[in-house]
């Protein structure tokens, strides 16, 4: 039961997939007719997506690279210092603090795009980079400050100590010791952050917007198909262009996902 039950997961989750590949490599013709089948694959359709004038793939990817490089930096630098002093105070507001990010684990970013307009306006960076770092980045901050806090309280604290003895202040101490032994946590969150920032299109849409010539590879899958949605020699080898490396991302970095995510329950 529990193998019927698992096939057809997978099956559900694969489908579409396949759907989607197969069809990036065939005619309007062929696709109508079966589009689960393999005959008439060609690369012309992939070769029209990769020129598409609408959609600029290679510059999508390097915009959408920027982003996700500067947000996990920025994400790092600030959620794991801060969940260090979390879960090494012994202080009751600490632990206040610790449920008032964790409560925002629970708030969907989009709830907050409209608020966030109005600041961005008021501080000038509606529109621009800067802005759209800076929010994303705070999406990131509730998730990765507690599953940071969790891993650090498994860090033996006579580290800390040991340090201590040795002259260390608290942030050498955190820098060169503790974190380097965060490293399952930090991978787990830097991927999963990747897939948030890469999968975005709300934000991107609405901070950077048309007018910012900046088109992510969410935005500008949208750009080049909506003029085109009954097009399918389009639409599929665009989707495929722009999900591609996000797979090929997932499937060499998916084991370190399961390993953090455990990592902190098992330490120690």
């Amino acid at each position: 039961m529990r193998k019927t039950f698992l096939w057809a997961t997978v099956a559900f989750m694969l489908i579409p997939l396949y759907v989607l590949t197969v069809n990036a490599f065939k005619g309007q013709q062929d696709i109508l007719a079966n589009p689960f089948g393999l005959a008439g694959l060609t690369l012309e359709p992939l070769g029209r997506a990769l020129t598409n004038p609408q959609f600029n793939v290679v510059k999508g990817y390097a915009v959408t690279l920027l982003f996700v490089v500067a947000v996990n930096v920025l994400s790092v630098v600030l959620a794991a210092p801060a969940a260090y002093v979390i879960a090494r105070s012994p202080k009751r507001r600490f632990r206040v603090l610790m449920l008032f990010f964790l409560a925002g684990t629970f708030i969907p970013g989009q709830v907050l795009v409209i608020p966030v307009v109005y600041v961005l306006k008021t501080l000038g960076l509606m529109g621009t980079i800067r802005g759209f770092v800076l929010f994303e980045t705070v999406l990131t901050l509730p998730f990765s400050i507690f599953l940071y806090a969790g891993y650090i309280a498994t860090v033996p604290a006579v580290l800390d100590q040991a340090a201590a003895v040795d002259g260390a202040s608290r942030l050498r101490t955190f820098w060169q010791i503790v974190f380097p032994l965060m490293r399952p946590a930090v991978a787990t969150m830097v991927i999963l952050n990747t897939f948030s920032v890469w999968n975005d299109f709300v934000n991107p849409q609405i901070i950077l917007g048309p007018g910012s010539g900046l088109y992510t590879v969410t935005t500008g899958v949208y750009a080049a198909v909506s003029q085109y949605s009954t097009d399918y020699t389009v639409v599929f080898p665009t989707l495929l262009l722009a999900i591609a490396p996000l797979l090929v991302f997932f499937v060499f970095m998916q084991r370190h996902i399961i390993s953090g995510l455990t990592a902190g329950a098992t330490k120690g």
